[in-house]
């Protein structure tokens, strides 16, 4: 586990419930930050406290768990948790399909929370690096496009070589402090009116 202690917001129309599960996650080292007895108001206390990891039933009113669960990964807020009584197939698959992290069935016990929580924090991490990777990959393959090209608009516009075109494009965006793909952008449009 981490030094300071991982933020939990949980959620179940059954106050015993909630209370039981406050008390067991405190006593694992967790601040239970929130609780709520609806998916609807879950989601908006996930959405203004930003909690670590957000633990939900599935059955609930207003809103159930599992879109509750949906949109709090969607958002990229938490790894969502679920805890449930139901552990037909279709609940799930709907909650695998919503981006759940973990599933435990009740009555479930203390021992059972502490490995799936840190296990889900440690994957919702590795998403968030791999995600970040992606969107870091993307834009510099976009910007490699952008360069290349703005590089063939000046090399057929001043019968450039492809290396002078790139010196041009780089000597522009040091001048301007703009990036390369600023730049390329720039003669791209230029061109193109």
């Amino acid at each position: 586990m981490s030094d300071s202690p991982l933020r939990i917001l949980i959620a179940d129309d059954e106050p015993i419930i909630r209370l039981d599960l406050k008390n067991m996650l405190q006593d694992l080292g967790y601040d239970v930050v929130a609780e709520a007895g609806d998916g609807a108001k879950a989601l908006e206390l996930a959405r203004s406290l930003r909690p670590d990891v957000v633990i939900l039933d599935i059955k609930m009113p207003e809103m159930d768990g599992i879109d509750a669960a949906r949109a709090i990964t969607e958002e990229k807020i938490a790894p969502v948790l679920l805890l449930t009584a139901y552990s037909q197939l279709d609940l799930v698959t709907r909650a695998r399909d919503a981006g759940v992290y973990s599933y435990l069935v009740k009555p479930f016990k203390q021992p059972d929370l502490m490995p799936q929580i840190e296990v889900a924090v440690a994957r919702w991490d590795a998403f968030l690096k791999i995600e970040e990777q992606a969107n870091d990959l993307e834009d510099r393959l976009e910007t490699r496009k952008s360069v290349d090209r703005a590089k063939g608009i000046l090399m057929d516009q001043y019968g450039l070589k492809e290396q002078e075109a790139f010196r041009r494009i780089q000597v522009q965006s040091m001048n301007t402090r703009k990036s390369m793909r600023e730049i390329a952008e720039a003669i791209i449009i230029a061109h193109n009116v």
